[in-house]
């Protein structure tokens, strides 16, 4: 059975700099797969083509097998492809409900739909079964997003990635910025989303946020797949020794 999405001989070059050579990448359904590299191995140019917005120089992005393009963020999104980015790209001037749904507003049935009037009902509605299915802790829906706290604001960003993505969801650094506790809480959501049958791919540079919550670690360096492990048998000794180069999976030394 192929990979929900793959990544084949990726290459991404910024005129005379290579930030991507020949990179490979797959998740499968309802997996954490972390993605783990120095500053600079490639992780977030991989995940900027796999999101659509960028362009792979050359080689093949494949979904369920079949070879796709992703000419931008839009096809991404269609191909069930949803992405959180560190900033978050929510609106912080708007509420919960309204960032759920940006983009994507439920309008009103009849004359009053197309005078341009939303069902704001439905969506508080539809915002709260997902927020609930996660059991993310968003109490507030009417305040606005600016004014939550960086554990918060991240549930609301992963709730809506998970209650729109159909295959995979790529989250860069997701908890970078936050406390333990925070922490907690957003690696507890990966896990949900994961139970729900999506893939996820996780980008950070916390060693025991990966060991807590991946299922498959792949190691990038010098912008490329350098090793690929299963989380339950490897270490963060051996993790840091891949990204280094001071160990090679292929000899273990």
């Amino acid at each position: 059975m192929s990979p929900t999405l793959q990544a084949r001989d990726i290459t991404k070059v910024y005129g005379h700099v290579s930030a991507l050579s020949g990179a490979d990448f797959d998740v499968d359904a309802g997996e954490v797969v972390a993605l783990i590299g120095d500053n600079g191995a490639g992780k977030s140019t991989l995940v900027k083509i796999l999101s659509g917005t960028e362009t792979p120089t050359s080689g093949e992005i494949l979904i369920d097998g079949k070879p796709v393009t992703i000419t931008g963020p839009l096809a991404a999104r269609q191909y069930g492809i949803e992405t959180v980015y560190q900033d978050l790209a929510l609106a912080p001037h708007l509420n919960p409900v309204q960032n759920m749904y940006l983009g994507r507003e439920i309008m009103r049935p009849g004359i009053m739909g197309r005078l341009g009037f939303m069902d704001k009902a439905a969506m508080r509605a539809g915002s709260k079964q997902a927020f609930d299915e996660l059991g993310a802790t968003v109490r507030n829906f009417s305040g606005t997003v600016g004014a939550m706290s960086g554990g918060q604001k991240q549930a609301v960003a992963v709730a809506r990635a998970a209650a729109w993505g159909k295959r995979v969801i790529l989250l860069d650094e997701p908890t970078a910025a936050l406390g333990v506790v925070q922490t907690k809480g957003v690696l507890d959501l990966i896990r949900r989303v994961r139970d729900r049958g999506l893939g996820v791919v996780f980008i950070s540079h916390s060693m025991p946020a990966v060991m807590g919550v991946a299922d498959r670690v792949e190691v990038m360096r010098l912008g490329h797949r350098v090793a690929s492990y299963r989380a339950k048998d490897t270490s963060m000794e051996e993790l840091v020794g891949a990204m280094t180069g001071a160990v090679t999976q292929e000899n273990g030394s």
